[in-house]
């Protein structure tokens, strides 16, 4: 099992179990995912909460690259990941990302797509797509956009710098941030507070936000004119060098070809 569900007092708990490909998002993890959140439903669960293990030095490091395809668009609607990223934010009930340790490429998407997220002092955040020389999806830069300054979005796309704990509280990405030892008792008090609370209202108002969040289209010219960019991208030499270079565990370089 790639992940392990638990369910006590109208809250799920749905821990990462991948902890020898550092909780990598694959099909599998995916699938298990899905069908724990299933299970919640039917318990009538009124908050979930995603986490590591304590003390785990990674949190997730996002999509598994052994499961990017090459020579075609690697994050389409089908991908695993954004079945993932759609499921939790569809949810009846609000999601909480509880976190401790470092944050990977698609794995900041989760928690950004994710209601609520807390954090302690190791948890720090990195979205890493240029350092595979892949183009991330529209969906996913929107998904930044509607919950990131700009300015800090640019620094975290072009740079693939980690950003701490500190970092990530001033500019939201993270809801609180609590040291280490209180972590799991304040996120499961909050996650407490929240099933106290009328449940029809709280998920209404969660699809309500998710409805008006994106309300605001894209038309199809600009839908045509991002895809051949990025199209450019995942058909390029610099992709087939990032994924390489990662699978080596080397240095990329990229040539801009």
């Amino acid at each position: 099992m790639l992940i392990i569900k638990e369910y006590k007092n109208f809250i799920g708990t749905i821990t990462f179990n991948n902890t020898e490909k550092r909780n990598a998002i694959n099909k599998q993890f995916v699938n298990e995912f899905l069908e724990a959140l299933n299970d919640f439903k039917n318990q009538n669960v009124r908050v979930v909460i995603l986490k590591s293990f304590y003390g785990s030095k990674v949190w997730s490091a996002g999509h598994d690259i052994d499961e990017l395809p090459t020579g075609e668009d690697p994050l389409m609607y089908s991908d695993s990941l954004e079945k993932m990223l759609r499921a939790v934010k569809e949810y009846h009930a609000p999601v909480i990302a509880m976190v401790s340790g470092s944050v990977w490429g698609g794995a900041t998407d989760l928690v950004l797509s994710c209601d609520i997220a807390i954090g302690d002092e190791t948890s720090s955040f990195a979205i890493t797509p240029v350092n595979l020389g892949l183009a991330y999806n529209t969906s996913g830069l929107l998904q930044f956009m509607r919950r990131l300054p700009l300015n800090f979005i640019k620094e975290m796309f072009f740079t693939a710098s980690a950003f701490n704990a500190e970092q990530a509280k001033d500019w939201g990405i993270l809801n609180h941030l609590v040291k280490s030892s209180e972590l799991e008792n304040f996120t499961y008090k909050f996650a407490g507070k929240i099933t106290e609370k009328a449940p029809l209202a709280v998920s209404v108002i969660k699809e309500q936000l998710r409805i008006l969040t994106d309300a605001e289209p894209v038309t199809p010219n600009v839908f045509e004119q991002i895809q051949e960019l990025r199209n450019k991208v995942y058909h390029s030499e610099d992709y087939q060098e990032g994924i390489s270079a990662f699978k080596e565990k080397r240095k990329p370089v990229f040539k801009g070809k």
